[in-house]
């Protein structure tokens, strides 16, 4: 299939799913230079939950600067040791990291032919990893765009059982400004994920 083909077949509203994973994934992945704060300084969201909290995050990105949030990102997430959150799959469900929860996740990557990229040298299971895994099933980045059966499949399994409760931590975290905000948008986002699988057939 070529790419325009491919394109072809993803609807409007699911590139803006996956364009919202994929701004999720890079504001986790580590903390935002000038440019992207600027970019997120510029959204705008409708009345509902989910844009209400990008209006917010869009407001108090537009009075952040890289170097705070570089120290917020720090605190949180790399600390001396370890930061405020631990953002991986086996920490949430088991409380212990590279548990049984990776193991599974690793298994459906290869049937899904993702892989590790070669500079990435944490756990596959960390929550802005998996925020691009889901980006990229939608739009097939690993192959052909995955058909919602599937998406639901690795959501279900890999993201919802636990996402939702580390972005509510991270909304809640006494060291979160900017990612409070990343905190509320992802955990409305969450919740729209969830019910709208919840609502599809299989």
């Amino acid at each position: 299939m070529t790419t325009a083909a491919a394109d072809l077949q993803i609807a409007e509203e699911d590139r803006l799913r996956a364009d919202l994973y994929n701004f999720l994934g890079l504001l986790l992945a580590g903390p935002p230079d000038e440019m992207l704060l600027s970019q997120t300084a510029s959204l705008s969201g409708d009345d509902g939950a989910l844009g209400k909290a990008i209006t917010s995050l869009a407001r108090v990105a537009n009075v952040s600067k890289p170097r705070g949030v570089s120290a917020e990102y720090n605190a949180l997430f790399i600390g001396l040791g370890r930061g405020e959150l631990l953002p991986y799959a086996s920490y949430y469900l088991t409380g212990f990291l590279n548990e049984k929860p990776l193991a599974r996740l690793r298994k459906d990557m290869a049937s899904l032919r993702m892989s590790r990229a070669p500079n990435v040298f944490e756990p596959e299971d960390n929550i802005a990893s998996l925020m691009e895994m889901m980006g990229g099933m939608i739009v097939g980045r690993f192959g052909a765009p995955a058909s919602l059966e599937q998406q639901k499949t690795f959501f279900n399994t890999h993201i919802g059982v636990w996402a939702p409760h580390f972005f509510a931590d991270l909304e809640a975290a006494k060291t979160s400004v900017l990612y409070a905000s990343v905190g509320a948008v992802g955990k409305a986002f969450m919740e729209i994920e969830k019910e709208a699988f919840r609502m599809t057939a299989g």
